[in-house]
């Protein structure tokens, strides 16, 4: 499998654009709210995972551990 590059400083929605599986991913990870109608579209356009991270106090090492699991390669 080859590996995917993410890149924490594109825009949520640029990223879920490109992975439609992603959304999923960070949800479990604890990003709710990416679920709720509307909001990939609007916030998602200026929000990048690491502002979430912050704001969801999510650790930025979990969030490379699943990422990484999940055959993403993280840059950031």
């Amino acid at each position: 499998m080859e590996k995917k590059i993410l890149d924490l400083n594109k825009s949520v929605y640029d990223l879920c654009k490109e992975y439609p599986e992603l959304p999923e991913i960070l949800h479990d990870l604890g990003f709710v709210d990416i679920a709720k109608p509307g909001m990939l579209s609007t916030v998602g356009r200026f929000m990048t995972i690491k502002k979430g991270a912050v704001m969801k106090k999510i650790s930025m090492e979990t969030i490379k551990d699943t990422l990484s699991k999940n055959g993403y390669d993280v840059i950031y």
